[in-house]
């Protein structure tokens, strides 16, 4: 049985405060990468430095490195200094390091396996985690059937009597459809599914669930919110880095497979779905998987898919090289650094409004952006030169990195003449809120302590989303290259003429 253990001086009623988790403890996989580094260890220390964790939370990192557990400690004390978004307050991280351990080994090392149940169980008797322990698996895709099975044979996987055991797994979550449901498979024989959470960081970040608040929140969007007033949406998430040091994650893998499948797809299942009857995993997840399953991509694909690698260029003031001249690559590499398509919603609110796609590397600038683009007003009962500058209204949420919301609408020039000209209003998290968003390692980590998974796709979900893109994965395959394009501009010229063809055009943020 899970249970969630409940402050007993905090109201349930009150809402300022957050739900702080019980007795329990993590361990780290692959603790030796970025994502740990970079990542996970300072979004503990955040979550300990803002009084959510018990004060007996442990943390034991597992990987091969010759360390002993004070070295394993400087390590995430070395991270939390330079990472962490809450300041260094001493008092707390002699708190959390008291709860550090470190096990040496390999994921094939049966023995390593048996020294950390003898850590566990050491932490449950020092430390107090009651048997409550979380495995974050921050390695290759190809390790995760090797760590699940070794969880297994050690009866880690298995709790006691009113405890809990969780599995974490980062993405990609297989590479087609006919993987990730083996991968499914072979994870719930040993988890079952209310214990696997599926992490897709986009998720946990602050204007991500901000959709779900502006549209069911209030009564000003939801009216407009459907094929008779949107035109089209645009979900982009560009970055402006290459992928020097990357090519034994990202060789093969693309872009496609690594941004459409789940946070593009993620994002527009928030955008589309119907308002849920509550807020709890259970319906929300419903909603979700509702519009997937109504998802469907557009032919024909050499028209309405592109997919592009770029070359070298001028990015930033300095020149960068291209994908093909990066270590770790091979100089026939036919992997995509920039994809787009195009998706359909076959639901009545959707009908007729195209939703476009596109991700890429070394592309003008760093931004992730949900545009819901509406129609043009019918009439306009001014003369045309008026209006020559006015475009089409928006709502734009912006998810990185500067959080927030922006409505694009046409206002009046000052002046004694009617002229008419597109107009910003902002919301920005920055500027309305003193408390600066969390990041969303910790919202994610904090719910899976918790056991609440409304942020964690599931099996459905996973495999609908393959089941949406295979046909164009297929199909690219023996199709061609993906097209050059220059680093530093917006990706191929094959993505613009995917809107050109309808009369539309990619927005430029």
């Amino acid at each position: 049985m899970t249970r969630t253990w409940q402050n007993p001086l905090r109201d349930p009623r009150d809402k300022r405060l957050p739900t702080i988790a019980g007795p329990c403890g993590l361990v780290i996989f692959g603790v030796t990468g970025d994502l740990s580094r970079k990542k996970l260890m300072p979004a503990i220390y955040d979550l300990a430095n803002r009084g959510l964790l018990p004060p007996g939370f442990s943390l034991v990192g597992f990987a091969r490195r010759d360390w002993a557990d004070e070295d394993f400690s400087q390590v995430v004390y070395d991270a939390v200094k330079q990472y962490a978004r809450t300041p260094f307050h001493q008092s707390v991280w002699d708190r959390l390091a008291e709860g550090c351990r470190f096990v040496q080994g390999s994921f094939d090392d049966d023995a390593a396996f048996d020294n950390l149940v003898t850590t566990v169980a050491d932490l449950d008797r020092v430390r107090g985690t009651a048997g409550n322990h979380a495995f974050y698996l921050s390695v290759p895709p190809a390790a995760f059937p090797l760590v699940i099975k070794q969880l297994a044979r050690t009866g880690l996987a298995e709790p006691g009597p009113h405890q809990w055991r969780r599995v974490v797994i980062e993405k990609p979550f297989g590479h087609d459809l006919a993987s990730a449901k083996q991968l499914n498979k072979m994870v719930n024989e040993i988890f079952p599914e209310e214990s696997v959470f599926r992490i897709d960081h986009y998720l946990g970040k602050e204007t991500v669930q901000n959709i779900l608040a502006l549209r069911f929140a209030n009564q000003l969007f939801e009216p407009i919110w459907n094929g008779n007033y949107v035109d089209h949406v645009q979900i982009t998430m560009a970055e402006d880095i290459g992928l020097g040091g990357r090519a034994g994650y990202y060789e093969g893998i693309g872009a496609a497979r690594d941004v459409i499948q789940n946070h593009l797809l993620q994002l527009l299942a928030l955008t589309a779905m119907e308002e849920p009857i509550s807020f709890n995993p259970r319906a929300v997840r419903a909603e979700k998987y509702k519009i997937l399953a109504a998802t469907h991509a557009v032919g024909p694909f050499t028209e309405t898919s592109a997919r592009g690698q770029y070359t070298g260029g001028w990015q930033g003031g300095q020149r960068v090289p291209g994908l093909l001249e990066e270590a770790g690559f091979a100089k026939d590499s036919t992997t995509e650094t920039f994809a787009a398509i195009e998706l359909a919603v076959d639901t009545r609110r959707w009908a007729g409004v195209p939703f476009y796609l596109r991700t890429g590397k070394r592309l003008g600038r760093r931004v992730t952006e949900i545009a819901v683009v509406f129609k043009r007003a019918p009439h306009l009962p001014f003369d045309d030169t008026s209006t020559e500058e006015l475009g089409q209204n928006a709502l734009v949420f912006r998810v990185q990195p500067d959080e927030g919301v922006t409505m694009r609408f046409g206002s009046k020039v000052p002046g004694s003449k009617m002229e008419v000209r597109d107009v910003n209003m902002d919301f920005s998290y920055g500027h309305s809120f003193t408390e600066s968003s969390p990041e969303a390692y910790e919202r994610l980590i904090l719910d899976v302590l918790l056991g609440e998974p409304s942020l964690f796709p599931m099996n459905d979900e996973v495999e609908r989303s393959w089941e949406i893109l295979d046909p164009v994965l297929k199909w690219w395959q023996t199709h061609g290259k993906p097209e050059p394009y220059p680093a530093g501009t917006w990706g191929p010229s094959s993505a613009d003429k995917i809107l050109a063809r309808t009369g539309r055009h990619w927005r430029r943020p």
